[in-house]
């Protein structure tokens, strides 16, 4: 199996890092999957969208990112969101208060939205 090296970053601190077969993010052109040997590309990460890491053995890391971008190489794939926390360490009944909340800003709503996507992509599972 094909592999590259993966870096999720947000501006305050290092998600994840290693090696993986597959990468998937919501950009502002669409869905995008990467695999090893993907030719060189650069994209915007949509505000409030997620990204789904497959780590070479198995592991499914999914987080929500709030914008940023990332850069894709034949073997490497580096994500640099503004900011982004993982599935597991998402607060969903706050997230859904704020989705709820009438008065909540278009910033938050869009990062809540990012927050209940991935974790009901680590549900579907």
């Amino acid at each position: 199996m094909a592999e590259m090296t993966v870096d999720l970053v947000a501006v305050e601190r290092k998600l994840w890092s290693g090696q993986a077969s597959f990468v998937s993010a919501q950009t502002t052109e669409g869905q995008i999957g990467i695999m090893a040997g993907h030719e060189p590309l650069l994209g915007q990460l949509v505000e409030g969208g997620t990204v789904s890491i497959v780590s070479t053995d198995g592991e499914r890391i999914v987080a929500a990112v709030h914008g940023g971008f990332f850069s894709v190489t034949a073997d490497t794939v580096r994500v640099l969101a503004e900011s982004a926390e993982l599935a597991g360490e998402v607060d969903v009944d706050a997230a859904r208060k704020v989705l709820a909340d009438a008065s909540a800003t278009d910033v938050e709503l869009r990062a809540a939205q990012g927050q209940v996507r991935a974790v009901e992509a680590t549900v579907t599972d």
